[in-house]
């Protein structure tokens, strides 16, 4: 038996652990928080670029506030992101890693969006709490241009990298091969997916589909920098539509699904739009089989993007299925056959945060 001396150290030994737990999110958040500011005043860029910088140097580089700036890398040296370079200046420089994960644009690794995703989130705080008690929603117009462009920018290294493994799927890299080939990019977003499908098929034409008038507009603007205008059409439009504007050999939807309102109305229409013989693809969050307590880092990150962004922005329609970031298999394959389709196939068990299943 304990005694109470024993039971109230344990007490106390279980408080100071959950204590410690809540002091590292709180020191998580300050980090995460301040590579946005770093980010965003272009201080990351300016250490990469041109190495070892004091507060001054730093300021002046940037034309931002000598002060702040002093600050921002005693916090960033203390959180191991810089390291320094000369303690009696102190001169700093980014610790290494750093330079490839906050400013190499075209890295897998490349997380500054990561950032920049939470503080817009972090933005709308009153709204969801509103949200959260209502059961209404956040619609992504309101997250604004913070949360468009750091998904933009977090997803492209990685559809850049996507033909190739398109290349490894049999029957799906033929079926794009074909001369006139015609291609359905749904949630198409900044355009990144459709732009790297048209370089790796150079005799297809991509149409891509999103109900944001802002993102149809950053994906036109890549497409004439990127000399695809003529070939990558992006025209603001339901997915739930996409019949009359078919048929397509091939219809992708690349991590858009779980936020669609009405995701069973979007895979009946693709149901309808696809020509005989093609395929239908989806990219989703790799969410595990089944929910676990035990879950690991990448289910506890798609539930912050469900929490604070991918659900409330899926509640702000009406009627809306309110499906969140963690769509598991068994979720897309019930949708799926509520939209008339057999089975849900995976092809491709991991790609980064995501997995590639094909529609049978």
């Amino acid at each position: 038996m304990s005694t109470a001396v024993e039971d109230e150290r344990g007490g106390a030994s279980e408080v100071d652990a959950f204590a410690e737990k809540v002091m590292a999110a709180a020191l998580g958040w300050v980090d995460l928080m301040a590579i946005h500011l770093g980010s965003q005043m272009g201080w990351y860029d300016a250490l990469a670029k041109a190495g070892p910088m004091d507060a001054e140097e730093l300021a002046v580089a940037t034309g931002t506030s000598r002060r702040y700036a002093q600050e921002w890398l005693e916090q960033q040296s203390a959180a191991g992101i810089l390291e320094v370079d000369d303690p009696a200046g102190p001169r700093v420089r980014l610790a290494a890693g750093a330079a490839e994960v906050l400013t190499d644009r075209g890295s897998l690794s490349y997380l500054e969006p990561l950032a920049r995703m939470f503080a817009a989130s972090g933005a709308q705080m009153p709204r969801l709490v509103e949200a959260y008690r209502s059961g209404s929603g956040v619609s992504w117009e309101e997250f604004g241009d913070h949360a468009r462009q750091s998904q933009a920018d977090m997803n492209r290294p990685w559809f850049d990298a996507l033909p190739e493994v398109i290349r490894s799927v049999d029957g799906l890299h033929a079926l794009l091969s074909r001369p006139g080939a015609r291609i359905a990019d749904i949630g198409s977003g900044a355009g990144w997916s459709s732009l790297a499908l048209a370089h790796a098929y150079p005799q297809a034409a991509v149409d891509g589909f999103d109900v944001d008038d802002a993102s149809i507009e950053m994906s036109r603007e890549n497409a004439a920098a990127a000399g695809l205008g003529g070939r990558v059409r992006f025209e603001r439009a339901d997915a739930a539509d996409l019949a009359a504007h078919g048929p397509f050999d091939v219809i992708f939807a690349f991590e858009c699904l779980h936020d669609m309102p009405h995701p069973v109305d979007v895979l009946a229409a693709a149901r309808d739009a696809v020509a005989p013989g093609g395929a239908v693809v989806v990219m989703d969050e790799a969410a595990a089989e089944t929910f676990s307590p035990d879950a690991g880092a990448l289910e506890r990150l798609l539930y912050g993007f469900s929490l604070f962004i991918c659900l409330p922005d899926g509640l702000s329609h009406p009627g809306s299925a309110g499906t969140g970031t963690v769509m598991r298999h068994d979720t897309l394959r019930e949708y799926a056959r509520e939209a008339g389709w057999g089975d849900v196939e995976i092809i491709v068990p991991e790609f980064g945060l995501w997995r590639i299943y094909a529609l049978t």
